[in-house]
């Protein structure tokens, strides 16, 4: 792959990370502080924990692809489709690590949707200026091992999703 269409290929990535952030605040608007805050099913997140779970969960990703990198000696979007169907399988529940569940305090709308816009947009940001190829060493994905900066990017956008489907779910439950 030459570099113009690496170049081409990384203003994609981050393009889709701006499409999903996007995507993800209007999903959240959508809803009231009442209803952002309501249980759409019994044992659920409500739309606002997810939304807390997802800004616990992304500043750690930012925190990894800044953190120890080295040289990548395979195709740095090589765990992508894995992502991908692991993610983007919306009928298998995931469960999340307990550091990252959110809590039960109901949650503020504009601080939580801002909260997460000024995330997922530094993320953006930052792996802008940076060499997506790299792997990164800090902290192997479960069952997967050591990501490329690229992948970790791929993974905020894949995960960001699948919660942006749920997020869409609790609306269409709370509405009807």
């Amino acid at each position: 792959m030459n570099i113009a269409s690496k170049e081409l290929n990384k203003k994609e990535l981050l393009s889709s990370l701006e499409d999903t952030t996007r995507e993800l605040v209007e999903s959240l608007s959508l809803f009231n502080e009442t209803e952002l805050n309501m249980v759409p099913f019994e044992g659920r997140w409500t739309a606002g924990q997810v939304g807390e779970h997802l800004l616990m969960s992304n500043p750690g990703i930012a925190k990894i692809i800044s953190g120890n990198t080295q040289p990548t000696e395979r195709p740095a979007d090589e765990n992508v489709e894995s992502l991908k169907s692991i993610f983007l399988d919306f009928s298998k529940k995931a469960i999340s690590a307990k550091a990252i569940w959110p809590s039960d305090m109901p949650k503020e709308k504009e601080k939580l949707i801002s909260g997460l816009k000024e995330t997922m947009d530094g993320i953006r940001l930052k792996a802008d200026s940076m060499d997506l190829s790299l792997t990164c060493l800090d902290f192997p994905f479960p069952t997967l091992g050591e990501f490329t900066r690229w992948e970790w990017v791929t993974f905020i956008i894949y995960h960001t999703k699948k919660h942006i489907y749920q997020v869409k779910n609790i609306y269409n439950k709370i509405k009807d």
